[in-house]
């Protein structure tokens, strides 16, 4: 297919993608809105689903799709297999909005893509807890709904909710290790980091690719440990990007509090590798703290350490070790649907 072939491909699949959702809300409340002792409820996971999810970057549930067409093979790409497709790729995108709800309560965010994060708007509060869990029982009603007389139900099932154990697994270590008003520098190990990363991000990403394989029949666990071995270090390199950016992004389209919020980061991780008795006890001193001069002052400090050149030479070589796993690993997966997924993110800069 020429490339300009495939920009339209894209883009159809895009415009499908999004002009799917209005049934998808259909799908989770035309059952139960007969039932008036619901009725509030339903009204209430409408706003809920409508909020916190159509808003997400639609690449997300959109990879399920992109990754299902190019492992798709003779037979399996008519049109209810791609019906399928979109309602799974939705249900992604409901299961990475409940993470995302409950993720900020956690850290205590105040925005979430330039709008107020859910518990943060009037009358929410903490029922938020409630409607995190809401929004992930949708993905299993969705996955009933679209897939239960299919072959790889059970297997697309069980992908899901070991997932969701794994990335909750991954939250209560980033809870432990971030404790708010506890700064313990000696948590902040590269063993620590690279398991928050694995569990919290690899994870939710591996979702993705892992419901495109048992959708299209492939559910050897070879193939699904080839799949893993890349999406471990795209996984990684994502989340590396994003602390960079959380700390160094445009101020303009970036608003994060990682510092603030005493995170484990690459930055303070390659920080404490760096950095001597005196600028290990600064940064004790003003990390962790909502002031802005104290986030200031770590800034400055990663600055003096050299971390900003030294994520551009990660970047550089990560990029360059995730195409040669690409290479090594998808002898039977398609290479360029990770290599596209690694050139999307190459350079990123929000």
């Amino acid at each position: 297919m020429s490339e300009n072939g495939k920009q339209a491909a894209a883009a159809n699949d895009r415009e499908q993608f999004v002009g799917f959702f209005p049934q998808i809300v259909k799908d989770l409340t035309e059952d139960e809105l007969h039932q008036e002792e619901v009725a509030d409820a339903v009204a209430r996971l409408k706003e809920v689903v409508e909020y916190n999810v159509f808003g997400l970057d639609h690449d997300y549930g959109l990879t399920v799709v992109t990754a299902f067409r190019m492992l798709a093979g003779p037979g399996q790409e008519d049109q209810e297999s791609l019906l399928r497709a979109l309602a799974v790729g939705w249900g992604c995108q409901l299961f990475v909005g409940s993470v995302l709800v409950a993720d900020d309560i956690m850290d205590s965010s105040e925005t979430r893509q330039g709008h107020p994060c859910w518990y943060k708007k009037e009358g929410i509060g903490l029922g938020a807890v409630n409607d995190a869990s809401l929004l992930e029982a949708c993905t299993y009603q969705l996955l009933k709904r679209y897939c239960r007389d299919q072959p790889y139900y059970v297997n697309l099932l069980e992908h899901f909710l070991q997932t969701s154990y794994r990335i909750k697994l991954g939250q209560a270590l980033d809870v432990i290790t971030s404790a708010p008003s506890q700064v313990d520098l000696n948590r902040f190990t590269e063993q620590r980091y690279k398991a928050i990363v694995k569990y919290k991000t690899v994870f939710s990403l591996y979702i993705l690719v892992g419901a495109a394989l048992y959708m299209t029949g492939r559910d050897s666990e070879e193939e699904h440990a080839h799949a893993m071995s890349i999406m471990i270090e795209l996984g990684e390199f994502i989340q590396i990007q994003n602390d960079f950016l959380d700390c160094f992004g445009d101020p303009e389209t970036e608003t994060g509090n990682d510092i603030q919020s005493n995170k484990c980061t690459w930055l303070v991780v390659q920080c404490l590798k760096r950095a001597s008795e005196e600028q290990r006890r600064l940064l004790q001193e003003n990390y962790g703290q909502n002031d802005l001069d104290k986030v200031a002052r770590v800034k400055k400090l990663y600055e003096d350490l050299g971390l900003k050149a030294a994520y551009q030479d990660y970047e550089e070589s990560s990029y360059q070790h995730v195409s040669g796993l690409i290479t090594q690993h998808a002898v039977h997966l398609p290479a360029p649907f990770f290599l596209s997924l690694t050139q999307k993110v190459y350079k990123r800069q929000k």
